[in-house]
């Protein structure tokens, strides 16, 4: 017992060391998402969408729930994995866009204009399996302060560095009204990219579609990806999920052992 008290001290010591550097920096850079459950959107703010006309967002929030996600579209990390994953979610869901729900997606980057949008709005559309309309998946432009004022609302933060940004990630369920609902985190595999469960996904819409407001689970991107300064890009984390996983087996490793020991030691008595 003795033995196993200690190794579960070291355990959890170890666990807070490793992550307690991470989790300090992204607590003071505000690099994460802070949920606003219940809270409702500003539906006036103006946008540009990838047509290149003026649009408030109250247009598109009329009978349907919006799945909504703040990217740029030039970013050289997980931006474009997470549409590419909203592409696979349409075509493997039995929920479709434009009967379902809508989805929506705006660039956090204000230097970014109508020609950004539509270039990666084509390009996500190729992609698409299903004979979706322009208007079930819009790709939005903005002017900073409008961009923030929905970031706020959303608890979305974001900090620029030169051209890039330091960003994390979720897919944001709004009710018909605005109302937040849920936020979902995609899964991240280095061989396989992000990954959303279709569902979790359909659950979430439906949540949304009845009104309801549902807690997340976890924020594991919050976690598991690192902003390099130099090559300005995003990289998985690998090492440290890595060293985790080292961790938690040596631990069970020990707990194994101590086991067979009081056992062995039962057997002599």
């Amino acid at each position: 017992m003795k033995l196993t008290r200690i190794f579960l001290y070291l355990f959890f010591s170890i666990i807070a060391l490793f992550y307690q550097k991470d989790i300090l920096a992204i607590e003071k850079d505000n690099i994460t998402i802070t949920e606003q459950l219940g809270k409702y959107i500003p539906l006036d703010l103006e946008f540009i969408n990838s047509d290149g006309n003026v649009v408030k967002l109250k247009n598109y929030f009329t009978d349907k729930p919006i799945v909504f996600a703040f990217v740029y579209y030039k970013c050289p990390g997980i931006c474009t994995p997470l549409m590419t994953e909203i592409t696979s979610i349409i075509n493997k869901s039995t929920l479709v866009p434009g009967k379902d729900y809508r989805v929506i997606i705006l660039s956090m980057d204000e230097n970014e204009l109508t020609k950004d949008a539509l270039e990666k709005k084509q390009a996500m559309f190729s992609l698409v399996d299903k004979q979706i309309s322009s208007d079930d998946w819009i790709f939005l432009t903005g002017k900073i302060e409008n961009i923030n004022k929905l970031a706020e609302s959303t608890g979305f933060h974001f900090k620029r560095e030169g051209t890039q940004f330091i960003h994390t990630t979720s897919l944001m369920f709004l009710t018909k009204e605005g109302k937040i609902s849920r936020y979902l985190y995609p899964g991240y595999k280095k061989d396989s990219g992000f990954s959303v469960l279709p569902f979790s996904f359909k659950i979430a819409v439906i949540d949304a579609t009845e009104g309801k407001v549902i807690p997340s689970i976890g924020k594991l991107l919050a976690f598991c990806f690192s902003y390099d300064p130099q090559g300005r890009t995003y990289v998985f984390d690998i090492l440290k999920i890595v060293g985790a996983s080292t961790i938690l087996t040596i631990g069970i490793v020990v707990l194994i052992l101590v086991k067979k020991k009081k056992v062995k030691d039962k057997r002599l008595v």
